[in-house]
């Protein structure tokens, strides 16, 4: 059986072709049930997610510890098992971590392709951890972004996360505040349960990327950034059930559930337009697929 580790992964998986086998996935669909949840110590939590389709079927197993941060290690550990999908023989191991930052990134990066200004230059990514580090490298990678401004809780860490990425030639700083005023691009990558940004503070023509708050309880926005924005979200059943940003704004009252105007699949079969002007707002809210983690798991194992 094939196992790769994360140098292997991320070689395997360069954006281009990771943005087109999510886009495949999303158009071809596959069986995909919600995430299931279970509690763990010291508010973590364990997620199952499997997804087959008519050749492959693959499970990731994902430990979420928010306290691993004051420890000074990763706030997500995840393995990711492939095995063909009739014979139910193992194919691969895939280190979960490395595959869900990248196909994380990705998803966010395929949604700004139909909900972002394609002139977009100026980035601000919420976050520091591993996750952002993906995002801020794919958005790079996917846009003419001039400027990257990276804020975190902890200035030391978005210190650090924008000097090694000012050290691979990216347009990286540290910023002081997480306000989105001015930007283009705003990508959250956060395990924030309290706004972070306020919907009175977005610029015309703004696209929100909302990543990081995957449970009911999280949430990296106002309300009224909802009722601000054309929202669109990776899949309604999971965006219903588990996206804080949504599930709260719904319950406030700010929207319904019928102002979610399309998921991803429907942007990507054409069935919705996406940004239909300069001036729109537009949101994107990823709570995760396992739909994703498939689509990046067939990729990493191809010849």
């Amino acid at each position: 059986m094939l196992q790769l580790d994360k140098a292997e992964i991320a070689a395997r998986l360069p954006w281009p072709a990771l943005v087109e086998a999510l886009r495949a996935m999303f158009v071809a669909g596959c069986q995909a049930p919600l995430r299931h949840r279970h509690p763990l110590p010291a508010d973590g939590t364990l997620l199952l997610m499997p997804a087959v389709n008519e050749t492959h079927s693959g499970v990731k197993i994902v430990h979420v510890a928010p306290g691993n941060t004051a420890r000074g290690e990763a706030s997500v550990n995840a393995a990711y098992l492939l095995s063909d999908a009739v014979t139910g023989v193992p194919i691969a191991l895939l280190d979960g971590g490395e595959l869900t930052d990248r196909r994380t990134a990705a998803a966010s990066l395929l949604a700004a392709r139909y909900l972002a200004r394609p002139d977009s230059k100026r980035l601000l990514v919420l976050g520091a951890g591993k996750v952002a580090a993906a995002l801020a490298d794919a958005y790079a990678a996917g846009f003419p972004i001039e400027e990257i401004a990276i804020w975190s809780r902890d200035p030391a860490k978005s210190g650090a996360l924008a000097a090694r990425l000012a050290a691979r030639g990216l347009p990286a700083r540290a910023a002081p505040t997480p306000n989105p005023a001015g930007f283009d691009i705003v990508s959250a990558a956060t395990l924030s349960r309290e706004p972070l940004i306020r919907g009175a503070t977005l610029s015309p023509g703004t696209h929100l990327d909302l990543v990081g708050a995957f449970r009911a309880d999280m949430r990296e926005t106002d309300g009224e950034t909802l009722t601000r924005s054309l929202c669109v979200v990776d899949t309604r059943i999971g965006g219903l059930a588990e996206a804080g940003d949504v599930v709260q704004a719904i319950a406030e009252g700010h929207i319904a559930a019928t102002d979610i105007a399309a998921e991803l699949s429907e942007l990507c079969k054409g069935l919705h337009p996406g940004r239909t002007s300069a001036e729109q707002i537009t949101l994107f809210k990823s709570v995760g697929w396992a739909g994703e983690d498939l689509a990046a798991a067939i990729l990493a194992t191809r010849g």
